[in-house]
């Protein structure tokens, strides 16, 4: 009998749609709106709407991938068991440049907003406030995430919907370029090339990050067969409603906007729909929301990497280590806190761009392991399971496989690099041990709790 601890099953739907907005981060439109601005040439509407096209296939793939094996994991577990294992760590190691990097977006828009409003406090101390802060959380456990992320959400939404209401503001009294609040434009490239607006819905693909993530939590959700599915789809149509609605409002009230610099052109922008009450309000929201985002964040990634040692893939004394009291992988917050000190050297763009290859990358074999897993190997090859386990996972799969190969060279280029020291890491691995999957987890019971 194995009486080692293991996580606490005790999510429920509306915690884990929490869970996955508050790692999204609704306000991430704004962390990121100057560089995706400039990446989609200024057609932020359309660039969603594309990227949510793209995301929607690949939920609905993810959906079906978690019923099949509901367990840590994500997108190595589903391509390993779908396809291949040695396919799977690949996938795997590219998912993790995703993870690890995302915390430290967190908190380095928080360094950087945290800063902005105390500017005699250098950036790289509330790097390390903010490290040290969201390791003492994680630790304590999973129910108190969840709890915290809820109340973000609600925030953030709240001061969405604000913001919205001050630019119908604006257009109903004349203040802004349009008079109408129903225009087409937003909808039309104009003189914008389709390749630009594509390859902005390459790196805003970003901002729909969390419903994939949740899926790493399937072993502390009360019936996640069920549970995940929903959830995930409830996020990203969320998500897709706000960015959208955001976008759309921007774009026809203040289509001449322009900003210097792309880090912090959100504040520009909330300045000139709300002026200094709103821009004031703005830092205060942006701060909790990208908090809950680093919390959400290290969850995920320490989830993830359990997986992964529990596999053995990494070493398994280490990486699956389950604190006897907190139920939570210490070690692994400890190491991902140590990791995320690199927000005190590399700039947020870099950062993002990593996070992107990751998630493209593991999002295509994703769609393309419910092809293996029901097609091929189940041979659910009915009309409506071919349409179900065939076309729209294979949509999915070029849709976002070719939004990948529009990312910048070198951001291409580092995670060819990246993959090959992972390739290497395998080889290596294969060679001095036994193979590194060494039993089948697809069944691990787990603590009702």
């Amino acid at each position: 009998m194995n009486n080692q601890p293991a996580l606490s099953k005790s999510l429920k739907v509306y915690q884990i749609v929490f869970l996955g907005l508050a790692w999204m981060t609704p306000m991430i439109f704004f962390t990121v709106y100057g560089v995706a601005y400039d990446a989609a040439g200024g057609q932020m509407v359309l660039a969603y709407l594309i990227a949510f096209l793209a995301i929607f296939f690949t939920a609905y793939s993810y959906s079906r991938m978690v019923k099949a094996y509901p367990i840590a994991g994500s997108a190595y577990t589903y391509t390993k068991k779908a396809i291949h294992p040695r396919l799977g760590f690949l996938v795997g190691w590219a998912l993790l440049l995703d993870y690890i990097f995302s915390p430290i977006i967190a908190i380095l828009t928080f360094g950087i907003f945290m800063h902005t409003e105390f500017p005699s406090i250098p950036v790289y101390v509330w790097v390390i406030v903010m490290n040290i802060i969201l390791a003492l959380v994680n630790i304590v456990g999973i129910k108190s995430v969840a709890r915290i992320s809820g109340i973000s959400v609600v925030v953030q939404i709240l001061f969405i919907s604000l913001f919205c209401l001050f630019i119908i503001k604006d257009i109903a009294t004349g203040q802004a370029s349009s008079s109408t609040l129903f225009s087409l434009h937003p909808f039309l490239a104009s003189d914008v090339p389709f390749t630009t607006i594509f390859s902005g819905a390459a790196l805003i693909c970003f901002c729909f990050l969390g419903f994939d993530a949740v899926t790493t939590m399937a072993e502390e959700t009360i019936q996640p067969k069920k549970t995940i599915p929903k959830a995930i789809f409830l996020i990203v149509c969320i998500a897709a409603v706000m960015y959208i609605a955001i976008s759309y409002f921007t774009q026809i009230a203040y289509p001449g906007f322009t900003f210097t610099n792309p880090d912090n052109a959100a504040y520009t922008l909330v300045k000139l729909v709300g002026g200094n009450l709103l821009s004031s309000l703005f830092i205060t929201v942006l701060i909790i929301a990208t908090f809950t985002q680093g919390v959400s964040s290290v969850t995920s990634v320490t989830r993830f990497l359990y997986a992964l040692g529990r596999e053995s893939v990494l070493p398994q004394k280490v990486f699956s280590y389950i604190h006897p009291t907190f139920k939570t992988p210490v070690v692994n917050i400890l190491l991902v806190t140590a990791f995320s000190f690199l927000g005190m050297f590399i700039d947020l763009n870099t950062a993002v761009t990593f996070v992107s290859f990751g998630a493209l990358t593991a999002f295509t074999f994703v769609n393309v392991s419910v092809i293996a897993h029901f097609y091929i190997k189940l041979k659910k090859r009915s009309f409506t399971e071919t349409i179900l386990y065939l076309i729209f996972p294979l949509i999915g799969a070029a849709f976002i496989g070719w939004l990948l190969t529009l990312l910048k060279k070198d951001t291409l280029l580092i995670g060819v690099a990246w993959l090959t020291v992972g390739f290497l890491y395998l080889f290596v691995k294969s060679r001095l041990s036994a193979p590194f999957v060494k039993r089948d987890h697809s069944k691990v019971m787990v603590s009702e709790k």
